[in-house]
C-alpha cells in the first residue's frame, strides 16, 4: 500500500455521522494511534473526542430524505478526500461514511467499513451501499455475515 505523508505513515481517513456512528468509531482509536489521521463528521459539537485527529472536517447533517442536503456534503466531501488523499478510509456510516467511501475508493484508498451492532437482520443502507467496494467490510453478527459475500465476523466490535 502507498505511504504519503511526510513521517511514511499511512493517512487514515475517519468517517462518522456525529451520535452513535462516531461513538462506535471511537471505541476502536487505539487501532490507529500510531498513524496520521483525518475525520470527517457531521457535527463540530464531537472536536472534543476527537482531539487527537490532526484535521477534523464537519460537513454537516444528510439522508435520503433531503437531496439537496446529500449535493452539499457529497461535494463538501469531494473537496477534503482530494486535499487529503488518504490511504485508508474506515467507517462506521451513515450517509456520509457512505460518500466518503465512494469518494475515496474513487483515488485508491482502501475502504474498511464497520457495520454497526444493531444490524442484525440485515447491513444498513449505507452498508449495503458500500459493501461492494469496501476492502474490509465487518459485520457484528455471525449471521449476518453468512448473508453478504465480502461481510466479515470477527466478533462483536463496538
Amino acid at each position: 500500500m502507498k505511504k504519503t505523508n511526510q513521517n511514511n505513515k499511512l493517512k487514515i481517513c475517519l468517517v462518522a455521522s456525529a451520535g452513535g456512528h462516531m461513538s462506535q468509531l471511537l471505541k476502536l482509536r487505539k487501532s490507529w494511534s500510531n498513524y496520521e489521521t483525518i475525520c470527517v463528521t457531521t457535527s463540530d459539537m464531537v472536536s472534543k473526542e476527537l482531539s487527537e485527529s490532526q484535521k477534523i472536517y464537519a460537513v454537516g447533517e444528510c439522508n435520503r430524505e433531503n437531496l439537496l442536503r446529500v449535493v452539499v456534503v457529497f461535494f463538501r466531501c469531494l473537496k477534503i478526500i482530494l486535499r487529503e488523499r488518504p490511504d485508508v478510509l474506515i467507517s462506521t456510516g451513515a450517509a456520509v461514511g457512505c460518500i466518503c467511501c465512494w469518494l475515496a475508493k474513487f483515488i485508491g484508498a482502501k475502504i474498511i467499513w464497520i457495520d454497526s451492532i444493531t444490524n442484525v437482520d440485515r447491513l444498513s443502507l449505507s452498508g449495503r451501499l458500500v459493501h461492494k467496494i469496501a476492502d474490509l467490510l465487518l459485520v457484528q453478527w455471525p449471521e449476518l455475515a453468512a448473508c453478504y459475500r465480502k461481510a466479515e465476523y470477527l466478533g462483536t466490535l463496538i
